[in-house]
């Protein structure tokens, strides 16, 4: 699996999975896709907050298939996203659509209201979280009926990565992964946000749809 150089990927990412050539990696964000579709088509949402949307990959695609509804991307500012300079398209730049708004936002302390959404997602974002049961708190509070999650699935994601000879120094860990769940785990920690209603596990996530309290 080939490293993208830090410098090329925002916001704390060391690897482009969307992007990526590999054949592998290719077959496993494809079943990783085909889940997440299916999850999506189940909540059926009329709008939705993308938590840690990064460079906005599944922010504009999720946004044409709503049509007109309103979809919101945030994360943290990141001059790869979000260029100030406005004759340069950084990456937020380039995917926009007229019902999708991105804004730098801390997730933790969200400016939106009481259920403004009606589904709130965080797609491989908990694992980089200082916070993570404050940050699924806010996503809660702002979502009206659904919230759709994943994470890495570990131990195995760090056996993957340690057989593939990366990160021995760390143990496999990845950079910037300073949270780590087991699938047993994580649909515990989901529990007290909501009522889980489908675990999916494509090799090697967890993903799960929540229905909030």
């Amino acid at each position: 699996m080939t490293q993208a150089p830090p410098e090329a990927v925002p916001t704390g990412n060391t690897f482009d999975k969307y992007g990526s050539t590999n054949p592998v990696v290719r077959r496993l964000m494809t079943r990783f896709h085909g889940d997440l579709d299916e999850l999506w088509r189940r909540a059926g949402p009329a709008s939705v907050l993308d938590v840690g949307c990064g460079e906005g990959v599944l922010t504009q695609e999720w946004a044409e298939r709503l049509g007109d509804r309103r979809i919101v991307g945030i994360d943290l500012h990141d001059p790869k996203l979000q260029a100030e300079d406005p004759k340069l398209r950084a990456e937020w730049q380039k995917r926009g659509r007229p019902n999708l708004e991105y804004r730098a936002e801390e997730a933790t302390s969200l400016s939106f209201a009481d259920k403004e959404f009606d589904m709130a997602t965080a797609i491989e974002v908990l694992e980089h979280v200082p916070d993570p049961d404050a940050t699924l708190a806010e996503m809660a509070r702002v979502a009206r009926r659904w919230l759709l999650v994943s994470v890495p699935r570990e131990p195995l994601w760090r056996m993957l990565n340690l057989a593939r000879g990366a990160y021995w120094g760390s143990l496999g860990n990845t950079p910037g992964h300073v949270n780590h769940w087991s699938r047993v785990g994580f649909v515990s920690l989901l529990t007290r946000h909501g009522k889980v209603e489908e675990i999916r596990s494509p090799f090697p996530w967890s993903m799960l749809l929540v229905r909030v309290d």
